[in-house]
């Protein structure tokens, strides 16, 4: 019987994750009793303090902002799909003690959209610039057919996305923000900006709108994803992503498959209601 039976997330601030939640969940439905997931505020210049204190007794990490590029460092080995966007949200440690780290946030964005019924798109827009925008690149890379706009703040933002695509074989174009709404036409448009900044962009969505992947999930709904869905298009929101990464994450840290989605989904949203 393994004694591999901990695990948490790491980041800064933490205070706010429900990865415990979803985790906890999964434990539960799955009769892993004597399993436990906490948080940790960690920050950058304390992860490999934290990382070198890790004993036997670890299973894996969870890692958010600021640590998913901070802990590639400090690991063994990187699953290709992780180092096609340098981040890591996942860290498995093996029974012979090394670190593996991988990207659950790219084939759960991929889940999230097949659960709607999104399985592939001639073109897509991007809002942002961020790591969750790289990451939305990547699964464009493997559901997107044509080209792909994103819609950035500064021409630094702008290389950078393109950089992105020339790596990750994306036909990346790049618009000023301020023409966002312009990509609301899109068959795909994928949200990655924080909490309020695409407010003023709700009143621009078109009537009969395709299908809106909004990364946030609290507060929910964002103002956008509310307008989407009252013009009668298809919503896929942050608890989707989140519940889907984390379902992979259980999966690979217990070694236990199917992860409980519903399960999961359910602590997620009764979580979020009673904040």
């Amino acid at each position: 019987m393994s004694t591999r039976h901990r695990a948490a997330v790491l980041g800064s601030p933490i205070a706010h994750s429900l990865s415990p939640v979803l985790h906890r969940a999964a434990y539960r439905e799955l009769g892993l009793d004597d399993w436990s997931y906490d948080r940790f505020e960690v920050d950058e210049a304390a992860l490999p303090g934290f990382v070198g204190e890790l004993d036997a007794s670890w299973a894996g990490l969870s890692l958010t902002m600021p640590l998913k590029r901070a802990i590639i460092p400090l690991l063994d080995e990187v699953t290709d799909t992780a180092a096609s966007v340098e981040a890591v949200n996942t860290v498995v440690l093996t029974e012979d003690g090394r670190r593996v780290g991988d990207n659950t946030d790219i084939p759960g964005m991929i889940a999230a959209l097949r659960e709607r019924g999104v399985e592939k798109v001639d073109s897509a827009a991007v809002l942002g610039a961020g790591a969750t925008a790289s990451s939305a690149l990547a699964a464009l890379a493997r559901i997107c057919s044509g080209p792909v706009t994103a819609y950035v703040r500064s021409e630094a933002r702008a290389e950078e996305m393109r950089g992105w695509g020339e790596r990750l074989g994306v036909d990346v174009r790049t618009a000023a923000w301020d023409a966002a709404a312009e990509g609301f036409g899109a068959p795909l448009v994928i949200a990655t900006t924080p909490a309020g900044t695409t407010d003023a962009l709700a009143a621009s969505v078109p009537d009969a709108p395709g299908t809106l992947f909004d990364v946030l999930y609290d507060p929910w709904p964002t103002r956008l994803a509310a307008a989407w869905s009252a013009r009668g298009g298809k919503v896929v929101g942050g608890l989707d992503l989140l519940v889907h990464q984390a379902v992979l994450q259980v999966e690979q840290m217990t070694g236990r498959a199917p992860g409980p989605l519903a399960a999961m989904r359910a602590a997620g949203e009764k979580a979020l209601a009673e904040r």
